[in-house]
């Protein structure tokens, strides 16, 4: 029940920033799925296409998942939280200037950034 717990957490999370700044949710989930929850990057990748589904990225996450890298129960169980996090995200979004939003969307590009860089 943790697990599944963390995982829509985890959607609830990147979905509220991607509404907030913009980002995709790879750029969160594809290394959060790696790093704390032990997928391949292959696994990571088709895992998060297919929180896509429908209707982008079909294409992508079928050719992962008849590879064997798509966890189809974790996919569906981050979307639920993407799904209001994505909505939370935007409504706060507005309440922020676009030069805030800016400093925001940057400074969460170093810290992935560095993360992915640095901590194996």
């Amino acid at each position: 029940m943790t697990k599944i717990l963390s995982l829509i957490i985890l959607g609830l999370v990147t979905g509220t920033l991607s509404g907030l700044i913009g980002i995709g949710g790879g750029i969160i989930i594809i290394p959060a799925l790696v790093f704390f929850y032990g997928l391949s990057q292959h696994q990571a990748q088709g895992t998060t296409l297919a929180l896509l589904v429908p209707p982008i990225g079909i294409f992508a996450a079928w050719v992962y998942y008849r590879n064997g890298f798509v966890d189809v129960k974790m996919a569906s169980l981050i979307a639920v939280g993407f799904f209001l996090g994505g909505f939370i995200g935007a409504r706060l979004a507005v309440m922020f200037s676009s030069s805030t939003l800016e400093k925001v969307f940057g400074v969460t590009l170093i810290l992935i950034g560095l993360k992915m860089v640095f901590v194996k």
